[in-house]
């Protein structure tokens, strides 16, 4: 017999490989440890830092209660701040007028790492989107981000 490999062989071994290199490409954009990424209690390496939250964690938005993300004082206007750990960006496009949208982007699932001049982008494949909206102001995302209700209550941004 021949020490050559069968057809059969070389297709079984580009097909292992090549799952092997999508699961590496998508998990470089599931919103993991990659640079600029807020998540978790990871401070983001992307942008200006104005979007990373270092807060606690709070707990109650799973059982029907309310989470505090933090005071409405740390929203710039014009501006935001991202609260990895809920997977929530907060905007204050106007003064007073505070904004709420899911910070998962919708082209592949990475958190949103920066909001500065009137944009939330994604430090992934720079999408942006609008902080007054969160329509899609430059692609690859294939749709806005979905928004979230908030109240300012006390001076605090308490997630509904």
């Amino acid at each position: 017999m021949s020490n050559t490999p069968s057809r059969r062989d070389v297709l079984r071994g580009a097909a292992v490989a090549g799952v092997a290199a999508a699961g590496f490409g998508l998990a470089a954009c599931g919103g993991g440890s990659g640079s600029g990424n807020s998540q978790g209690s990871q401070n983001g390496s992307g942008g200006t830092g104005s979007g990373t939250d270092t807060s606690t964690p709070s707990s109650g938005a799973s059982n029907g209660g309310t989470d505090a993300l933090g005071p409405s004082s740390d929203v710039p206007i014009g501006g935001g701040k991202i609260y990895g750990d809920a997977r929530v960006v907060v905007t204050q496009p106007a003064q007073g007028d505070f904004k709420a949208f899911s910070a998962v982007c919708t082209h592949l699932s990475c958190i949103v790492g920066d909001v500065s001049n009137g944009l939330i982008t994604c430090p992934c494949h720079g999408s942006q989107y609008s902080i007054t909206d969160g329509s899609v102001r430059r692609g690859p995302a294939p749709a806005a981000l979905a928004p979230k209700k908030i109240k300012i209550s006390q001076g605090e941004i308490v997630l509904e």
